[in-house]
């Protein structure tokens, strides 16, 4: 038994509130103080009666902040109180509320093509570190605030589809979550234009009204509702915006060369187009239950679990068998290697988890998704090397 209550109730009676289901009445508390696991906690002495409330009343106007659990109420009435830490738990709902595997993918990306203007180790230098904390700084800011929006507007339906999301769950009210993603908004841009890099600024802001459009509900906007507007939104994230902007702001604004397309660009900004390509089809197969409840119409919906996951499979086979023709084709025979058996393993890796999917298991669908970002990862070290 687990229940909550503020200091400010310890006096006389107090209605307690528990994790789930009622909420008992304590009277008669005598304090003691015990040390359980080298932690200090509270031991009280009361009766609980059969009296039962309304679990979604406070207890009084001056009791509206919880400050202590009660652990392990025994039959006698003794049970311990615990001390809770609303900043550490509001700090976890935050971290959670970001989506942070999402952060893996940026930052690496970032790391990687920040690399790629770079001619020889001569280029190193300081400038380039602090030009890469630069492009960083306004893209994570991005990052929450897309991860941010599309739970705010989406809530009702993560009900269904992700009840572990803070907002669902309680963790965060619609208020913070809000907050949290007008403050990332407003500091993506305004940090990409303190930094003055033309490129950088434009990568950001082409990143946020993307973002924007995807699931924002205006008019004209919230294209996640239109199957191939989605699609296109999550190739412009995930392809273009953030890759072109970093290169072209480490290249142009940091080692002062003119722009070009390097061979090295044109091939990641043509992968990862398609395969965030298969990410935008993907992502909403195990979501066909929420997505259908509320009139979404994805492809995932409209066409079927199966087809759709057959698509996207062509399609990263596809792009797989590209990087491996362009990595033949490499002068540098160590490119060449690496580049042939770094994708060919990709690719085997790929068909081996994916003939034994079932697609009918959410969460081994789930878990997949969660493979595809980790492949989508690691071609952030095998473009190095198509030269």
């Amino acid at each position: 038994m687990i229940l909550s209550f503020s200091s400010s109730c310890l006096s006389s009676t107090a209605h307690l509130h528990p994790a789930k289901g009622s909420v008992a009445s304590v009277r008669h508390m005598k304090r003691h103080r015990v040390i359980l696991n080298g932690d200090k906690k509270n031991n009280y002495r009361g009766f609980l009666d059969n009296k039962i409330f309304d679990s979604n009343k406070s207890f009084s106007r001056s009791c509206d902040k919880r400050i202590a659990q009660v652990i392990g109420a025994s039959s006698d009435g003794e049970f311990v109180l615990q001390p809770t830490n609303d900043i550490q738990k509001t700090l976890t709902a935050i971290y959670k509320f970001s989506r942070p595997y999402t952060f893996i993918g940026i930052i690496t990306a970032i790391s990687s093509v920040s690399l790629l203007p770079l001619t020889s180790l001569g280029d190193l230098s300081p400038a380039v570190f602090v030009g890469f904390l630069k492009a960083l700084i306004p893209f994570l800011f991005a990052k929450v605030y897309n991860a941010g929006i599309n739970q705010v507007v989406d809530v009702e339906i993560d009900r269904i589809n992700k009840p572990y999301l803070p907002l669902v769950s309680g963790e965060l009210s619609m208020g913070q979550g809000k907050a949290i993603v007008s403050a990332c908004g407003f500091m993506c841009l305004v940090v990409a234009m303190l930094f003055q890099s033309p490129p950088l600024f434009l990568g950001v802001l082409t990143y946020f009204l993307l973002g924007t459009a995807y699931s924002a509900d205006l008019p004209l906007l919230r294209w996640k509702t239109k199957p191939s507007l989605a699609v296109l939104t999550i190739v412009g994230l995930y392809g273009f915006s953030c890759h072109l902007g970093v290169f072209y702001h480490m290249q142009n604004y940091v080692l002062g060369r003119p722009i070009v397309l390097t061979k090295s660009l044109g091939f990641t900004v043509s992968f990862f187009s398609l395969f965030a390509a298969v990410i935008a089809l993907f992502k909403d197969i195990p979501d066909v239950e929420g997505d259908e409840a509320f009139g979404n119409p994805t492809f995932s919906v409209k066409y079927g679990k199966k087809k759709v996951f057959s698509l996207c499979l062509v399609i990263l086979l596809s792009a797989y068998g590209s990087a491996i023709v362009i990595g033949a084709s490499s002068s540098f025979l160590i490119c060449k290697l690496v580049s042939v058996i770094g994708h060919c393993t990709l690719a085997s890796v790929l068909l081996l988890r994916a003939y034994a999917l079932d697609l009918d298991d959410d969460e081994a669908t789930q878990s997949f998704y969660m493979f595809l970002w980790k492949l989508f990862y690691a071609e952030y070290a095998l473009i190095h090397f198509i030269r």
